[in-house]
């Protein structure tokens, strides 16, 4: 594990002694063998941990999206930032090397502190790309919308781990039940939702959401990249990670809390289809997937464990190249908007038949590793609860109708009168969609993350 943090940061040297030129090519290609390279070594060595580094069946699947994003980062980058002045860029690729490498460590570290360390580490480089080179007028607000809800939801975060740390020791692999007596609290539900309260954050659980869509859309591309991901991805993992520390509580304890993320599922889902912006309208679909995840992790079986995991690695492929797809939208167009992307269909054909891919699998259509998770979302919640699942089946037809909606508005129909010409697809950009592309289709070969 040494060796392949040494070889991401081998990365460094390259980004500053490069030639301005060979910048992003050197930077990209790197990054691209490193990403293939730790890929193998992560699913070969998935049952490997010492006393830093944990890879299991939770952290190696995560850990692998994190390597394999972070070259896609810097492909969707590259038309824009290369008009910025030579030191701007290399500052931009190191903050995202640097924000590559938090995420990583906090997916694999071993020690519950240096774990609440690396999550919250990953806001800065986050807070500087959304700020710094985010192209919105209200890029400010949405940064300070993100550190406030971090930082006050890591307050009780840091001492549920603190406390913790004194009694039932400082690794993951050695997690003990947790000594209090659930009988010495009035709601142990309620205490539940404070230890979780940075990961449902995160996520992020609905009403808690509100700084997600707005740091989507003043996010440049890179950003959102990332943020869709893998940072949403942390709270879930912190979510499965410290399951067993509260182990004693249990569906009943939690049922307003299902009934809230039930709800949020739908009314997210609902709420995209009344959205005019591209990317708000990705970004509202991500809450609606992690809402799932919440319920999933919540009922707390294998199955429902192993579908949040799909889900978390469909997902983060998935919106990443949703986001690819509609940053090449604004490119050409210059707006987010849905109806002034409408009939890209007669002007860029090849860029409609990615649409069509991707928005099939955001359907989660079989064989597809999404389709594979939600059968085992649905297969759990139907031994628990059988009336909740009907809503949630309702909300496929919901899911599938703001989906086609997103196809067919910016898709068909007539060309808006101020786009006169568009330049083609170029060849990084099908690069990009096709690296998206691979670990779906591996993922539904296979059927199994490790």
């Amino acid at each position: 594990m040494l060796m392949m943090l040494l070889a991401w940061l081998s990365v460094m040297p390259t980004i500053i002694l490069a030639k301005g030129k060979d910048l992003w090519s050197l930077c990209t290609a790197q990054g691209l063998l490193i990403s293939i390279l730790s890929a193998f070594w992560l699913a070969n060595h998935n049952n490997f941990s010492d006393s830093f580094f944990l890879i299991d069946h939770i952290s190696a699947p995560l850990a692998i999206l994190t390597c394999l994003l972070f070259p896609l980062t810097l492909l969707a980058s590259q038309s824009k930032m290369t008009l910025e002045p030579i030191h701007r860029q290399r500052t931009y690729i190191l903050t995202m090397a640097y924000l590559q490498l938090t995420t990583l460590l906090a997916f694999t570290v071993t020690d519950l502190m240096m774990f609440f360390v690396f999550f919250e580490a990953s806001l800065v480089p986050t807070l500087v790309v959304i700020t710094r080179w985010g192209a919105q007028e209200r890029r400010l607000e949405a940064g300070l919308y993100i550190t406030f809800y971090t930082m006050i939801s890591a307050i009780p975060l840091l001492l549920w781990f603190s406390h913790s740390y004194t009694i039932t020791g400082t690794v993951f692999p050695v997690l003990m039940p947790f000594v209090t007596s659930p009988l010495h609290f009035a709601n142990p539900g309620l205490f539940w939702v404070f230890c979780n309260l940075a990961f449902l954050v995160k996520l992020p659980l609905y009403l808690l959401h509100l700084w997600l869509p707005k740091a989507h859309v003043e996010a440049p591309i890179a950003g959102s990249m990332i943020l869709a991901g893998t940072l949403l991805k942390l709270g879930g993992y912190g979510m499965l990670r410290t399951a067993p520390l509260l182990c004693y509580v249990n569906l009943h304890h939690l049922q307003a809390l299902v009934l809230l993320s039930a709800l949020g599922v739908v009314f997210t889902s609902t709420l995209c289809l009344r959205q005019t912006d591209l990317k708000a309208l990705i970004a509202m679909s991500s809450v609606s997937h992690m809402n799932l995840i919440v319920l999933a992790v919540i009922i707390n079986t294998s199955a429902s464990h192993q579908s949040a995991m799909y889900m978390m690695i469909a997902h983060g492929f998935t919106s990443s190249a949703l986001f690819c797809l509609a940053n090449i939208c604004y490119e050409r167009t210059n707006s987010r908007a849905l109806l002034y992307a409408r009939g890209a269909f007669m002007i860029l054909p090849v860029a409609s038949t990615w649409w069509v891919a991707y928005i099939l699998f955001n359907m989660a259509i079989p064989p597809s590793p999404n389709f594979t998770s939600e059968f085992l979302f649905f297969q759990s919640l139907s031994d628990w609860s059988p009336s909740l699942l009907v809503i949630m089946l309702l909300n496929l037809l919901v899911t599938a109708a703001y989906t086609i909606h997103m196809f067919v508005t910016t898709q068909r129909g007539f060309l808006p009168n101020h786009i006169s010409m568009a330049h083609p697809i170029e060849d990084r950009e099908q690069l990009l969609l096709l690296l998206h592309l691979f670990p779906l289709i591996y993922l539904s070969l296979i059927h199994n993350l490790m």
